[in-house]
């Protein structure tokens, strides 16, 4: 079993169409005062940051040197499309997690010794590197578990086979929240109980581990823990949903504690939404009491769309204070109706505000009652300034982005993938030469 890891993907697709950014600590996210930490290149990581991370304290770690740019998702689409596009040639079958990661189980790789796993592997990271300018980590192991572990190690580029003769050896040291399904609540539990390595989660009696992680969850998780993991590749129909949730420890009781939770629910599901690729038309909302009720509010918006401001906003109308609900023990943040087509809203500054969307449903406690409202007036368009990280092109120069914009003048680093480090230029914002691009002219 196969499993390919791009490295860092969305900084390395920034790194790879923008030269200039070669070597330097690249943070792709939001870029207003609650923006999270999409993608970080590995010279950002060296600081501390991370994707989910907030945008604010992935900057404070990386200091002055750090290069911060808007997500381009369909970018990031195409290149991923090329990458696994590439891969179907020699593996014809492959389950895609996400738009930079996906397992793979070569036929004529059934038996191979670790030497000819290795050979297969650069082939595959040649070709990713041939047709992309790219790099993939890759693991090899005996099953879905080992062989994602193995490209975690591999990273950044790099390759990890570990045999079936070594599997214990170097799976039975690492930190149990390496175990593919083991969170940060799980891990908790476990380590409450003294277990904190793989090796200890998989000496444990399968019955402590039911009563401890759930009889549905648990002994899966002790299986795949020992090593034992037959589930086969398959192709992934597309999620009809993406979503974050927690478990907290401590009951939360307060609205502030309660939109501090969705905040951070909606900020890990937002990474994974960006990951997939696909916008968002409807934001769902789960609290789950104290009593294990649950509640469950959703909101359709009148538009797929790919703005985590927007989003998070209609998470944040759903909030039910937890003096009127009760306490609640768990929050999730959901997003669903993913489609590929995306529409930026001509006015953003009422997607932000209370009412405004066709409320489709609420459920409590398995009690469903419809709730609508009516769809705001159109107010004014918003201005349509420079802003860096955008494409842009220019009948002299070519294909470039902005690096920054302000008092009248706006500065263009003109450069694409194949051009090498590009010199940057600087305009009047109202120069009609300058145009927006299309951010595939960033390939060419």
């Amino acid at each position: 079993m196969l499993h390919l890891d791009m490295d860092a993907f969305f900084a390395s697709v920034e790194q790879l169409t923008r030269p200039t950014l070669r070597g330097r600590p690249v943070l792709v996210g939001g870029l207003g005062g609650r923006g999270v930490v999409a993608g970080a290149s590995y010279e950002a990581r060296v600081f501390g940051a991370r994707s989910a991370m907030p945008m604010h304290q992935a900057r404070r770690l990386v200091g002055p040197g750090a290069v911060v740019l808007p997500p381009r998702g369909r970018l990031y689409g195409m290149l991923s499309k090329s990458v696994f596009d590439a891969l179907r040639g020699p593996m014809p079958v492959l389950e895609q997690l996400s738009m930079d990661e996906a397992f793979g189980e070569p036929t004529e790789l059934a038996g191979a010794d670790a030497a000819t796993v290795q050979r297969y592997c650069e082939g595959l990271r040649a070709l990713v590197l041939e047709e992309t300018g790219l790099v993939a980590s890759i693991g090899a192991g005996s099953g879905k578990q080992v062989a994602k572990i193995a490209s975690g190690l591999a990273k950044p580029d790099g390759i990890t086979v570990i045999s079936p003769d070594e599997q214990h050896a170097v799976l039975d040291e690492l930190p149990v929240r390496k175990l593919w399904g083991i969170g940060p609540v799980a891990e908790e539990k476990l380590k409450r109980l003294g277990i904190e390595t793989i090796g200890g989660f998989a000496r444990t009696p399968e019955s402590e581990v039911a009563s401890i992680l759930g009889t549905t969850v648990g002994p899966g998780l002790h299986r795949l823990a020992q090593g034992i993991d037959n589930r086969p590749v398959a192709e992934r129909a597309e999620s009809k949903q993406v979503s974050a949730e927690t478990t907290f420890a401590t009951d939360i009781v307060t609205m502030a504690e309660l939109r501090g939770a969705v905040e951070s629910s909606a900020a890990s599901a937002f990474v994974r939404l960006q990951k997939d690729g696909r916008a968002a038309r409807t934001v769902v909302l789960k609290l789950k009491k104290a009593d294990m009720s649950i509640v469950t509010r959703s909101v359709t918006l009148p538009y797929a769309t790919l703005d985590r401001q927007i989003l998070v906003a209609a998470a944040q109308r759903q909030v039910i204070d937890p003096l009127e609900l009760g306490p609640v023990r768990l929050v999730g943040v959901g997003f669903a109706g993913l489609s590929t087509v995306r529409q930026g809203s001509l006015f953003p500054e009422l997607d932000l505000d209370v009412p405004g969307y066709q409320e489709s449903k609420i459920t409590m406690a398995g009690a469903d009652d419809g709730l609508s409202a009516p769809v705001p007036a159109p107010a004014r368009a918003i201005d349509t300034r420079w802003h860096p990280g955008l494409d842009v092109t220019h009948p002299d120069f070519g294909h470039g982005w902005v690096q920054g914009a302000g008092h009248g003048v706006v500065t263009v680093r003109f450069e694409t993938r194949t051009t090498g480090p590009g010199k940057a230029r600087t305009f009047k914002e109202d120069d009609v030469q300058l145009e927006r691009a299309d951010v595939e002219g960033s390939l060419e």
